[in-house]
Formats: C-alpha cells, structure tokens, sequence
C-alpha cells in the first residue's frame, strides 16, 4: 500500500458516488449483517447533532483501462447504507428541531441542506491491494477491550431508549464530577449512563433488584420507541434542579456521594407531591450522614441506623437494600 489519505466527503458527496455506481458499499470481505432501525436513526441523529462519526475506510484505485475511479468500501458500510436509505426514506431519525423522529423528506430546505453537507471523515487507502485490505479490515474491527454490559447493550440497542439515558447522563455531567458520584474512568465506561437507564425504570415501574438481563429487556423494549421520554425528563429535572441548589458539600462530603445512595435520594425526592426547601433537605442530609458515621458500637446505636448503614454498604442493588434506604431517608425528608 502506498499510503492513506485522510479526508472530509460531504454527504451529498457519497451520495452521488452511490448513485452513479462509482462507490463499492459491498465488496466480498464486507461482513453481511444489516443495522436495526434504530442503529440507523442514531447514526442520523449523531450527524444531525454535528457530533463526531466513526471514520470511513475506503479502498481508491483507477481503472487504467476504462479511466474510471473506483471506490470500495473497507470500513462503514452499515453508515453508507443508512445514510442512502435516510436519504430515501427508509425509516425516521430523531431531528433536535423537530419533537419527534423525522424521514427525510419531512425535514425543511434548511435541515436537508445542512445534512446534504455535514462533513464525514474518509481515510482513503492508496495502492492498496487484497492483502493489504484484508489486514486492515481485521485491525478496524479487532476488539481492542473487554466491553462491560452497559456498553454491550449500548452497542446492540443504540435507539430511542439509549440515546435519552446517553442525553440525560451527559447534561448531568457537572454532577457526577463536582458531586464526586462517578469517577472520570466510570464515566468513559458508561457507569452515568446506566445509572440513569436504572432511575428511569424505576421511575416508571419502580424499585426491583439489579439485573443486567433485566436492563437489557428495558433496552430492547423501548430501542425503536421510548413513549414516556418527556415524561421520565421531566420527573429527573425537578429532583436535580433541586439537588444543584444544595451547597456541594452536602452531597459531595457525605454518603450521597455513592451512586447506590443517590439513586435512592432520588426515587424519594420524586415520590414526594412537594418537595423540600433548600436548608431543611440539607439538614436532612447531614443528619443522616452523622447518623451513617456515626463512632459509637453497633450496641449503642439505633437499629434503623445499623439497618442503613448494611443497605448502604452490603448488597447495595438488591431489592431489600434499596427498599430499606427508600424507607430510611424519606423518613427525614
């Protein structure tokens, strides 16, 4: 191989390639699974938001004989083909102007023309032969790290259900950073996100214990259509408005600052028709805390406080742990 030349293609670019029969989405090593819907409207949905696309390998070599390019496909042929198909409205993608999931040719003169012109990244393999695209193709695609659940499931179920807990998680950033809730290495794992798939279940069907398999029906349940989205937004916006008023030491220095705990601090705040103001849900909190640290033997302290402090240290995602915390903070709340 020659080289690589790395690129930008506007969509209206790859576009005319596919049409004219000059870009090769197919080529005999390409692996023949087809996205879900959902996988194809979150990556719609990525160049709609201007975020980041994977970038595209392409083998470029020309036909000497026919003076012809020709163009093939090593790495991305699933966004080739959802971005023809959006194009063709083949299925609907979730658009930030619009309240729900758009085809194409809902989108006005203005959105079609900023998609037609949204910029993909295309490393361009000069010179390269069947040899060289084979080993690339096995480098692109080698697993490069052992993926834990949540990004298992993010990567099978990317639709309407991922992408709402992906949005929540990342506009709460401030804080499980400033609140100390989620590490930095937590979070490039995607520990935030499926703190947040957990609440929304909870929110909507309430407390049960952890279970990964449990999740991952959630995620598949909802991947093509998340009805109670605005719903689930709203309910967790009115506990962290309230959550971001409070001094910062008073989740940060405490036991809240443990996402098993949080979580149930939550579900509370939400259970509650009114909820507290600033300085007695402070109080509340660091009576608590005291309470949690608090020096003085097992025998001498409260049974309820030794139940919490097991609920919060032990077994913290089952069922009779969550329920134990739930009961114990709203009853200082």
């Amino acid at each position: 191989m020659e080289r690589v030349d790395y690129e930008s293609m506007v969509i209206q670019e790859l576009l005319n390639s596919h049409d004219r029969g000059e870009l090769n989405v197919s080529p005999w090593y390409q692996r023949r699974e087809v996205w879900s819907n959902a996988h194809k409207s979150y990556l719609v949905n990525t160049i709609f938001e201007t975020m980041p696309v994977p970038t595209i390998y392409v083998r470029h070599t020309i036909d000497l004989e026919k003076e012809v390019t020709i163009k093939e496909v090593v790495d991305g042929q699933q966004r080739c083909r959802s971005i023809v198909e959006y194009r063709d409205n083949g299925f609907r993608a979730r658009h930030p102007e619009h309240s729900h999931r758009v085809h194409y040719r809902d989108l006005s003169s203005s959105q079609r023309h900023q998609f037609l012109m949204a910029k993909l990244p295309v490393a361009y393999l000069i010179g390269a032969d069947d040899s060289d695209v084979i080993e690339i193709f096995g480098r692109l695609n080698a697993i490069s790290k052992t993926l834990n659940p949540q990004e298992k499931r993010a990567a099978k179920w990317s639709g309407e259900f991922h992408q709402f807990c992906l949005r929540e998680a990342a506009e709460r950033l401030p804080i499980w950073r400033g609140l100390n809730i989620f590490s930095a290495t937590q979070i490039s794992r995607m520990n935030e996100v499926q703190f947040t798939a957990e609440l929304a279940m909870a929110l909507l069907e309430g407390m049960s214990d952890y279970s990964a398999a449990r999740v991952d029906e959630a995620y598949r349940r909802w991947d093509e259509d998340f009805p109670d989205r605005a719903t689930v937004a709203k309910r967790l916006d009115r506990i962290y408005r309230l959550i971001v008023s409070l001094r910062p030491e008073a989740v940060k220095d405490s036991i809240f600052s443990r996402s098993p705990v949080l979580y149930s601090l939550i579900l509370v705040l939400d259970s509650l028709t009114k909820l507290p103001a600033k300085t007695p849900l402070e109080e509340a909190l660091a009576e608590i805390d005291t309470r949690f640290n608090d020096p003085r033997s097992a025998a001498e302290r409260p049974e309820k406080d030794l139940e919490f402090e097991a609920a919060c240290t032990a077994s913290t995602q089952r069922i009779r742990s969550r329920r134990i915390r739930f009961d114990y903070i709203r009853s200082f709340v």
